[in-house]
């Protein structure tokens, strides 16, 4: 008899283990609280633009593509990828902006330029981080880490050391360069990991050599296309979707049975697998004694940055920006700590752009731009208008300061998205943007696991659960669990 396989929440992570399940024989069926696939990886479309609501970085190509060659497909059966050249733009408070080229012998260069003797270094800091990548990305990030054995196989525990785990990027990027600029271009990618770089495994860097290697890429239409290819890959392989179909409560039966009650129906199937939020899951949806992890355990996590998001639309092109631009214009360490050591509003952080129409001009209606800006503030903390319209009218201010373009009057649409939003749509613990942060004591065996421990056939994928937080690790994490379902009846 066909085994039923119930999955909470349509995100890269679900729609991932969906497809596999699926395509191995499983009936699958997706609830998905809202009303298109793709969880944060959604689309706003108002007034003519077009914006991605969450991730906006296309990094890591080969993961995607890996996942793709699994169904004998390809990214280019679903979207037209370009890669960025400049991948992205900083702008700071005591120098001109710097833009990261495409091309890998114009970034030594730039290097160079800024601090003698540095090209070198970053080639043979990249060299090192090529290797972290080809372990941590080919070896360990596909283990299920249910247990610390899984790592004592004798090929990983000779890779193990490649990997640096027990210093900090922070450190290992001072061992190579000097210059403050160079070292925050470098620690960058990290930020996406949830966590100070003092506090972030040097394994790491692995990020700097998907960033400068690897190159950053624009899926023509926005990252929202990648999320209907996941969908459509799904159902190709016999998945069904119910979108707005809200799961209010999993039950456990006899015979290692699991129903799942949503809107409008309850179903009973062989095996769940949990992708909405893992928190949220065990602490509202499952009986109090079958929980894994109770909420004094949640509460001594450290967690990834929630944000403030603005959707913006100008009724001209912003000169000087670029798809993506990076405003380092303020205080990295200052802005950290009133994220992760002392909790607060930002007094003046650091934020990012995407404007993805001066890649795609599809994305805003014509010579009009449109801009999502982000800022990372500690998870946890309510908004309200008056601090949404605070920090927009920041940021306005410095882009304006940077480019010299009048932002607030030509501004045509706005609409903003921070903590509230993310708990109502994705019942995000705290509010969080990225799920755990990636700490050593939070990693692999250490992070909750895939696996719940009090019912049988429940399992966990997604940003809260290993491998980690990005869409990456996403379309990862929901690979591991479909296998491990899948293995379960060999």
């Amino acid at each position: 008899m066909t085994k039923k396989v119930g999955v909470i929440g349509a995100g890269f992570a679900g729609m991932s283990a969906a497809a596999l399940l699926a395509k191995h024989g499983y009936q699958v069926t997706v609830f998905e609280k809202n009303a298109t696939p793709g969880g944060r990886a959604s689309q706003l479309l108002m007034n003519g633009f077009t914006f991605d609501k969450g991730p906006s970085f296309y990094w890591m190509p080969d993961v995607f593509e890996r996942f793709y060659n699994l169904f004998n497909k390809s990214a280019s059966d679903f979207y037209k990828l370009i890669r960025l050249d400049p991948s992205y733009k900083i702008f700071w408070s005591d120098r001109d902006p710097m833009v990261l080229p495409a091309d890998q012998e114009s970034i030594y260069h730039l290097f160079e330029s800024i601090e003698p003797g540095s090209g070198p270094k970053l080639n043979q800091f990249l060299s090192e981080a090529k290797i972290k990548y080809d372990v941590g990305i080919g070896q360990f990030v596909y283990l299920p880490s249910l247990t610390f054995l899984e790592y004592l196989k004798l090929d990983l525990i000779k890779n193990a050391f490649k990997l640096d785990l027990f210093t900090s990027i922070s450190s290992h990027i001072r061992k190579y360069f000097s210059n403050s600029h160079l070292i925050q271009l470098l620690e960058f990618p990290v930020l996406f990991l949830g966590a100070k770089p003092q506090h972030t495994p040097a394994l790491y860097s692995l990020m700097n050599y998907a960033d400068m290697v690897l190159g950053t890429w624009h899926p023509m239409g926005g990252m929202f296309e990648v999320s209907k290819a996941f969908h459509s890959l799904g159902i190709s392989q016999g998945a069904q979707y119910h979108f707005n179909e809200e799961v209010h409560s999993i039950k456990e039966w006899p015979d290692k049975k699991i129903s799942i009650q949503s809107n409008h129906q309850e179903e009973i199937f062989d095996f769940v697998v949990g992708a909405a939020d893992y928190h949220h899951i065990e602490n509202n949806l499952l009986p109090k004694n079958k929980v894994s992890y109770n909420e004094s355990y949640w509460s001594s996590r450290s967690l990834a940055p929630s944000t403030l998001l603005y959707f913006l639309g100008f009724d001209q092109l912003i000169p000087n920006l670029s798809h993506h631009s990076l405003f380092f214009d303020a205080d990295f360490n200052f802005h950290a700590k009133e994220i992760y050591d002392h909790p607060a509003w930002p007094s003046r952080p650091l934020f990012y752009t995407n404007s993805s129409s001066l890649t795609d001009p599809a994305c805003a209606p014509n010579g009009m731009h449109n801009l999502v800006a982000l800022i990372p503030v500690a998870p946890g903390l309510k908004d309200h208008e008056e601090i949404k319209e605070k920090y927009l009218e920041m940021i306005l201010d410095r882009i304006q300061q940077h480019t010299g373009f009048d932002c607030k009057a030509h501004l045509a649409f706005k609409k903003t998205y921070g903590y509230t939003d993310f708990i109502t749509e994705y019942h995000s613990y705290k509010g969080n943007a990225y799920g755990l942060s990636n700490t050593l004591l939070q990693t692999g065996p250490l992070r909750p696991k895939i696996r719940s421990s009090k019912i049988s056939n429940l399992y966990y994928c997604g940003q809260l659960t290993v491998p980690g937080p990005g869409v990456p690790p996403a379309i990862i994490s929901g690979e591991i669990v479909a296998n491990q379902i899948i293995q379960s009846k060999k």
